[in-house]
């Protein structure tokens, strides 16, 4: 199975003013604007998934939705262990109902996105090794099932570098 890791695009600064429950905090129309043509990019670069599975938090979300517009990938679909508030550990077990899927697209937040590539490539889910950019991607070949420390890392790419091309 290859994995798609994928960090939200820019979001909103944290304000309990603005987003009591900051699930609800959405991305800024910058990350709107910039994540959709680094989507566009990832098109050329990417394999379209079988299925996407995203946070539901709305940063995460919206993301999921502009890879859908920009790079053709399927619609979301909700994966509660892929929230901020989620270990990385708990997105393993979960993928496990998606054996047999060729290729996943997983949205998610920091540092649970680099947490989880370190954990399929090392087989620990340590946090600051992998770090991921806003709206970067990584691809890592994780086997079927996945399983913690039997991936391969392809590549891992910042949306700066997928708008260049």
């Amino acid at each position: 199975m290859d994995l798609y890791l994928v960090r939200h695009a820019l979001a909103h600064d944290r304000s309990s003013e603005r987003w009591p429950n900051d699930a609800d905090r959405p991305l800024t129309p910058e990350g709107e604007d910039e994540f959709l043509a680094a989507a566009r990019g990832l098109k050329r670069l990417a394999r379209v998934p079988d299925i996407v599975l995203s946070s539901s938090f709305a940063r995460a979300w919206r993301t999921a939705e502009l890879l859908a517009e920009g790079a053709g990938w399927p619609e979301p679909e909700s994966l509660r262990p892929l929230e901020a508030d989620q270990p990385a550990e708990s997105v393993l077990p979960a993928l496990s109902a998606y054996v047999g899927h060729r290729r996943v697209a997983l949205v998610g937040h920091e540092p649970g996105m680099g947490e989880l590539a370190w954990l399929l490539l090392e087989g620990s889910a340590k946090e600051d090794v992998i770090r991921f950019k806003k709206g970067a991607v990584a691809r890592i070949d994780a086997g079927d099932p996945a399983a913690a420390g039997g991936g391969v890392l392809r590549w891992l790419i910042v949306p700066k570098a997928l708008r260049k091309g």
